[in-house]
Formats: C-alpha cells, sequence, structure tokens
C-alpha cells in the first residue's frame, strides 16, 4: 500500500469545504469583524504540529499570513523541506497549501492571521 505524501506549506495550490471549519492544532486567540463591501472577520490564531501530526490541502475564503515560530522539517511530495523559525509566507485568497506531515523531533509552531469572508468556515478542501 502506498502512503499518500504531502506537499508543502509553501507550495500554492487550487481550491471547497472542511467537514468541520477548524482543526485540532489551531487555537483562536483574537476575532474582530471588519466592515467593509463585503463582511469579513481578522482571525488571529497560533497552531501547533507535532511530530507525525499532518496539515491537510485547503485553502480560505480570503488571505492568510503565516509566522513560523518554531521550524522543523516537513515531508512534502517533493521530499523534505524545512520551515525555518522566522520565515513568513502570505496565501492568496483560494489558493490551496499545506498537505504535509510533521517529521523528526522538533514540533512545527505558527502564527497566523486570516482576513476571511463572513460566514464561511475558515478551512476548505479542495474539489476532487
Amino acid at each position: 500500500m502506498m502512503r499518500l505524501c504531502y506537499s508543502s506549506l509553501l507550495m500554492l495550490l487550487s481550491a471547497s469545504a472542511f467537514a468541520a471549519d477548524d482543526n485540532d492544532h489551531r487555537t483562536e486567540l483574537h476575532r474582530v469583524p471588519i466592515n467593509s463591501s463585503t463582511p469579513q472577520d481578522m482571525i488571529v490564531s497560533t497552531a501547533e504540529y507535532a511530530p507525525s501530526d499532518t496539515l491537510i490541502r485547503h485553502f480560505h475564503r480570503g488571505i492568510e499570513a503565516a509566522y513560523v515560530v518554531q521550524g522543523a522539517q516537513v515531508q512534502t511530495p517533493k521530499g523534505v523541506m524545512t520551515l525555518s523559525t522566522g520565515q513568513s509566507v502570505v496565501h492568496l485568497r483560494e489558493v490551496l497549501h499545506g498537505g504535509f506531515q510533521v517529521i523528526g523531533d522538533t514540533p512545527l509552531k505558527l502564527f497566523m492571521v486570516h482576513v476571511v469572508d463572513q460566514g464561511q468556515p475558515l478551512y476548505h478542501l479542495p474539489t476532487p
């Protein structure tokens, strides 16, 4: 049986909806409504992925900025990649990303800010 490989946090991918609005690794710190032509929320969160944890491929109905608080190695379809402490990444609206497994002994810790449409789940899965 072949094991599914995982794509990188930094890889940009494509676009439907998480069965749940969240994942078990994320802790929401603040949520603030933004009054604009399209009502949005700014969501500030942290996430921690222990060795062997995975982050599935997903997208958001808005923008995500992430900062690597504690770096770790991850397994992607293209091989092993190091997400370094201090690294940052921005994912634009409806661009797929994630899809990796943390490997090694060090947990991956992230600080994230999402600006997303109100009334939508935070995480969406790609259409098969």
